[in-house]
C-alpha cells in the first residue's frame, strides 16, 4: 500500500508518499506460501500463492519500521491498516530497524529475522539501530492455515557485544 505521511523535520511539515522497501522474500517449501519483509514499513507478510492468479494475505506481523507510533513518521493515510503499529519491545529491549533478511525453518514452522540492512542506509533510517545493535527474532508460523505470530520469549540481541553494538545482517540454515 501507498502511505500518505507527515514528517517534522525541524519546522516545517512534509507530505510524502511512501511505498515500502521489501528487502528479502521467499517460498515456503511446499510453495504454499510467500514471505516478504518489508524493512521501511517495519512488516513481515505472508500470503497464500496456492492460487497463483488470487494471492491471498493470511499473515502480517510488525518488527519495529519507520511508522510505529511516536516515530518521526506520521501516517495520515492508508488503505491496508486502521491505525499505526505501537514500537515493539521483547523481553524488555526496543526493536529498532525493520524486518530484514528472513529465514524459514525446513519444517515451516518458525520464520527467523534480523533487522539490520546495510550499515549506511540503517545510520539514515533507523539511527537507533547504530546506538543499541541489530536484533534476530523469532515468528511462530502456521504452515497449515496461514498466520504468523511474533514469538516473544526469543530474541537474540546484538547490542551488548564485545566491541560494541553489531548489526546483524542475515543467517541462514547449513546445508
Amino acid at each position: 500500500g501507498v502511505h500518505v505521511v507527515c514528517m517534522w523535520p525541524c519546522t516545517r511539515v512534509v507530505v510524502l508518499f511512501t511505498a515500502g522497501l521489501i528487502t528479502d522474500c521467499l517460498l515456503s517449501l511446499d510453495d504454499k506460501f510467500l514471505y516478504f519483509s518489508n524493512w521501511l514499513h517495519g512488516d513481515i507478510r505472508q500470503y497464500d500463492i496456492t492460487d497463483r492468479q488470487n494471492p491471498k494475505l493470511t499473515g502480517q506481523v510488525w518488527i519495529g519500521g519507520s511508522i510505529c507510533k511516536g516515530g518521526p513518521v506520521t501516517v495520515t493515510e492508508d488503505s491496508e491498516m486502521t491505525e499505526q503499529p505501537e514500537p515493539l519491545f521483547v523481553k524488555g529491549k526496543q526493536i529498532h530497524g525493520g524486518p530484514q533478511m528472513i529465514q524459514l525453518s525446513l519444517d515451516g514452522k518458525r520464520l527467523y529475522v534480523t533487522t539490520s540492512l546495510y550499515s549506511a542506509w540503517d545510520k539514515q533510517f533507523y539511527p537507533g539501530l547504530i546506538k543499541h545493535g541489530a536484533q534476530a527474532l523469532r515468528v511462530n508460523v502456521d504452515h497449515e492455515n496461514g498466520g504468523m505470530t511474533l514469538d516473544t520469549d526469543f530474541l537474540v540481541d546484538f547490542g551488548d557485544e564485545p566491541q560494541g553494538p553489531a548489526l546483524a545482517h542475515e543467517m541462514r540454515y547449513p546445508g
